[in-house]
């Protein structure tokens, strides 16, 4: 399965969040499912997007709410 996330570029975001939010993002989406394999891209882009290929709607539907979660709660795992 391959999740793109892309942030607008207009966000201004702390050095750094990009790759941590990707490793984050990965590791509680590896968490979640551990049976499949995917793969976890976090860029900069012209808006905020999400793209889930290779899952079916409820698991894409699951990595939104891990997207949400996971950027609600940075204040938890992001340390500049």
């Amino acid at each position: 399965m391959r999740i793109e996330v892309t942030i607008a570029k207009t966000t201004t975001l702390p050095g750094g969040a990009i790759d941590a939010l990707n490793g984050e993002l990965a590791r509680r989406i590896e968490n979640a499912f551990p049976d499949y394999p995917s793969e976890v891209l976090v860029r900069y882009a012209a808006s905020n997007n999400l793209s889930v290929i290779g899952a079916t709607k409820e698991d894409k539907e699951r990595i939104s709410e891990i997207l949400q979660e996971t950027w609600e709660s940075a204040d938890d795992w992001f340390h500049t």
